[in-house]
């Protein structure tokens, strides 16, 4: 499966979404997921296992419990295909960069 498809669904997105915050429990995961999407269980297991077949999200045993975190090895390849569209935006963020510093600048000179 393509990373855009993985990342194509909407609860895949928000599972990675609290997942970036930190370590979870699958149980966890299953307890927000279900009360945001309204969806069973077993499907919350069926998101959580195209994250982990995908490379976007690791799994490890913690005694009767399941801790996922992110990984990153997907995330990789998303970075190298957005890599070819940078340019359309990285001036921009560049030239932003540059306005926020001589903003500071000015407030700075404005107080002294």
């Amino acid at each position: 499966m393509h990373a855009f498809d993985v990342l194509g669904d909407p609860v895949r997105r928000r599972i990675l979404e609290l997942l970036a915050d930190g370590e979870m429990s699958a149980g966890a995961i299953g307890t927000a997921i279900q009360s945001e999407f309204a969806i069973t269980q077993p499907a919350v297991s069926q998101h959580l296992k195209v994250l982990r077949d995908n490379g976007f999200t690791s799994v490890r045993p913690d005694g009767q419990r399941r801790l996922y975190a992110v990984d990153g090895a997907a995330w990789r390849d998303v970075d190298e295909w957005l890599d070819g569209f940078r340019r359309f935006w990285a001036p921009k963020l560049d030239a932003l960069g540059t306005e926020i510093a001589r903003g500071k600048r000015q407030r700075r000179k404005k107080t002294t």
